[in-house]
């Protein structure tokens, strides 16, 4: 049998050839007139959006001299959570988060609910051992025989209460500060880190090791309160150097508009986690206090320990709404200062100020 023959596979060859030199014409045209593919941030957006401080420049403005004339260490962050541009001030350097970093808790835990492994109705019994130290309102209710509470109030104590026990008791519920880690790490959350819970940070800093005693009465006070100046001054400075809670403002807001868009947990979860953070208590001088009628805030403060005439890790965090549902995730951390709290909340609240003017500008174009 014979193959074809040698004009045969010269038309075959010929007709292939003419055949791709087309779709490589083709190809040419639509590589031509389509646009450069966007280069990505490691948060998945792209650089063009997010570097697009232009869509807001007073803002911008207002935020970086707000931040300027702020006497302490600040960093400020907004991110516009659908359109997804920042404006920062010293947003990408690490702040100390102290009580924000329940929220990471919480999202831990209510990822745990997401894939069953455990049920916001679930019973915990509290016992004196797993008590903390500083702000526990969960303290009263544990006697001799413990104090039964479940997941969901232990997240409600910690982000509405800041309820360092209740932190604390969750931390160790999810499977400590690794297991918050994987889940920041597997939702590639950038600049924010899991903490140690409260009980040991807040010993640390300080330079003292965790007891059980200090969780009572103003045991941990008195005994802070022997050691030398100078050990406290090496210990708050190591820790304002290089955080055990750190997380850069920019991180933050990132993570909460991914939670505000529902990016990170179940909408039942989203919606639960919001709805607390609508709840918190503390703070109402500082974010809160900007808000504009009709806005809305879910938020999560932290302050950290005083020394001397120096304040440190005194934050608020938060996702703020406008009347028409725009959001933006505003963080505000100071990592240290001495000027009092009626000026630290102040500066919080005209940051909440200069969203609401934005936005207000933006909308009455």
């Amino acid at each position: 049998m014979t193959g074809p023959s040698r004009a045969s596979r010269r038309r075959v060859a010929h007709g292939q050839r003419w055949w791709f030199g087309l779709v490589a014409l083709l190809l040419g045209a639509v590589l031509t007139l389509a646009p450069p593919p966007a280069e990505r941030s490691p948060e998945g957006r792209s650089i063009q959006q997010a570097v697009a401080a232009q869509e807001a420049p007073e803002l911008s403005a207002r935020i970086k001299s707000l931040g300027r004339a702020f006497d302490g260490r600040v960093g400020i962050a907004i991110r516009e959570v659908d359109e997804g541009w920042t404006v920062a001030f010293d947003g990408d350097n690490k702040f100390p988060q102290q009580s924000v970093s329940k929220l990471w808790v919480a999202l831990a835990a209510l990822d745990a609910v997401d894939k069953g492994q455990i049920r916001l109705g679930d019973t915990l019994v509290v016992r004196k051992d797993d008590l903390s130290i500083f702000h526990q309102p969960l303290r009263k209710h544990v006697g001799d025989n413990g104090y039964p509470v479940t997941v969901v109030e232990l997240i409600r104590g910690a982000i509405a209460q800041s309820d360092n026990a209740a932190n604390d008791v969750l931390v160790g519920h999810v499977g400590g500060q690794a297991a918050v880690q994987q889940i920041l790490d597997r939702r590639r959350l950038k600049g924010v880190w899991a903490s140690p819970p409260e009980k040991v940070m807040q010993t640390q800093i300080a330079g003292l090791d965790w007891k059980p005693e200090y969780s009572f009465a103003r045991t941990f006070w008195d005994e802070r309160e022997t050691l030398s100046p100078e050990a406290r001054a090496v210990n708050l400075d190591a820790y304002l150097a290089d955080p055990y809670d750190a997380a850069t403002p920019v991180g933050v807001v990132g993570a909460l508009a991914h939670l505000k868009r529902g990016e990170l947990l179940s909408p039942a979860s989203t919606d639960l986690l919001l709805k607390i953070m609508g709840e918190t208590e503390t703070g109402p001088g500082r974010l809160p206090a900007g808000l504009g009628p009709g806005w809305t805030l879910a938020h999560k403060t932290g302050t950290g320990q005083v020394w001397g005439a120096v304040a440190t890790g005194f934050n608020d965090v938060g996702i703020m709404t406008a009347p028409d549902g725009r959001s933006y995730a505003v963080a505000v951390m100071i990592a240290q200062t001495r000027r009092p709290v009626s000026e630290r909340q102040e500066l919080m609240a005209a940051v909440a100020r200069a969203v609401v003017a934005h936005h207000d500008k933006k909308v009455s174009r």
